[in-house]
């Protein structure tokens, strides 16, 4: 009977070691492998060796697991029947009712064995690998080292590698997170009080920056402000004593014709003086040109090169489509409108297609909605 008891203590106790490895294995993530290693943490490079490479540690993981409970069941399956032997020898016994044989009491003993795997070696130590995998990360880094290296020595990793390789090809397993993994974590962040509702919004904007085009954030032709180069700054000031913008487009002979622009600072600096009579062709600057269709983190990273806060939109043909500023590339990224005192209209887009549905209803090209509420 005791060793009936000890071959089952045996299996259970490494099949609980290998299923709290196997949590903690698996809940760790390579942002914490990432801080232990700021932090100088030794054990952090054998982790992050360890999930470099994960077929290796679940492959030793598993073999010891699979050898505890097949062993053990075979060896508490013996010992049972010989402690049978042993107590009522090769009679059969009656017990509660019941008429107890050799193979039946076998039965009640796997059963018994069984309920202990599952509840002992399995249920219970997942959950405090799940739960507690950070304090016990130590542990598991160096206790998978030595598993693995024992399995090397004994050739048997070399074996069962070769089926994991079958089954998933060369072995590269890609990053364990992806985008929308970042986007739902940052929503259960918010959720929880971690973010708040501003640094939520920043994060999921970053996340989908790479999707957004120019065409997407910039100032619709309809609606920019452009003036003639051939204009002098005094008739330019007069015309428009309320400057809004601090970049002003001018254009040549053609309005879709945009040479440049001008700096509402040097309009005023030359006001003040005495050259009104100078042409805004004087002080006008060259405008960075870009397409309808470019990244904005594209774009972003030319502005800051190139140290310009403005850029005009093109089509695939080469005609005006808009202006795009530094200012709307951080709106996007903010996620908010960014307005001074100056600014009356926060949505330029929606005022474009405002002011094309009001024109197109005079000329009788779109009939008004006498519908709407």
């Amino acid at each position: 009977m005791g060793l009936l008891v000890f071959y089952a203590l045996i299996s259970i106790f490494f099949s609980f070691l290998c299923s709290i490895l196997e949590a903690v294995l698996l809940s760790i993530n390579p942002t914490f492998v990432n801080l232990k290693k700021k932090e100088g943490k030794s054990y952090a490079l054998t982790l992050e060796a360890l999930k470099k490479d994960v077929d290796k540690p679940l492959i030793a993981i598993l073999t010891l697991n699979t050898v505890a409970h097949t062993v053990g069941a075979i060896l508490v399956g013996v010992q049972a029947k010989v402690a049978y032997a042993q107590m009522y020898g090769s009679t059969t016994r009656s017990i509660l009712g019941i008429e107890f044989t050799e193979d039946l009491m076998v039965g009640v003993v796997s059963t018994l064995m069984t309920i202990l795997i599952l509840v002992a070696s399995e249920i219970i130590p997942k959950t405090i690998g799940a739960t507690y995998w950070r304090q016990l990360a130590n542990f598991t880094a160096k206790t998978l080292k030595i598993m693995v290296l024992m399995l090397k020595w004994t050739g048997l990793l070399w074996i069962l590698q070769l089926f994991t390789k079958l089954v998933g090809g060369k072995g590269h397993h890609g990053s364990v997170l992806s985008r929308e993994d970042f986007t739902a974590m940052t929503d259960i962040a918010h959720e929880e009080g971690v973010f708040e509702k501003s640094e939520s919004t920043i994060i999921k904007n970053l996340l989908r920056f790479e999707e957004v085009l120019v065409k997407d954030v910039m100032t619709p032709r309809a609606v920019m402000k452009i003036a003639s180069e051939k204009n002098t700054i005094s008739e330019f000031f007069e015309d428009n004593p309320k400057m809004r913008f601090s970049r002003i487009p001018v254009h040549g002979e053609k309005m879709d014709h945009i040479e440049g622009f001008v700096l509402k600072d040097n309009i005023l600096e030359e006001m003040v003086n005495g050259n009104g009579e100078v042409p805004l062709s004087e002080i006008k600057r060259e405008i960075l040109v870009t397409e309808r269709n470019t990244p904005i983190p594209k774009l972003f990273d030319t502005l800051i090169s190139k140290r310009e806060h403005i850029a005009l939109v093109v089509d695939e043909y080469g005609s005006v489509s808009g202006l795009v500023t530094m200012e709307d590339i951080i709106e996007t990224l903010l996620g908010l409108e960014i307005m001074d005192e100056s600014d009356s209209v926060a949505d330029l887009q929606e005022l474009a297609r405002k002011n094309w549905e009001t024109r197109a209803q005079r000329s009788g090209v779109l009939e008004k909605n006498n519908n709407k509420e």
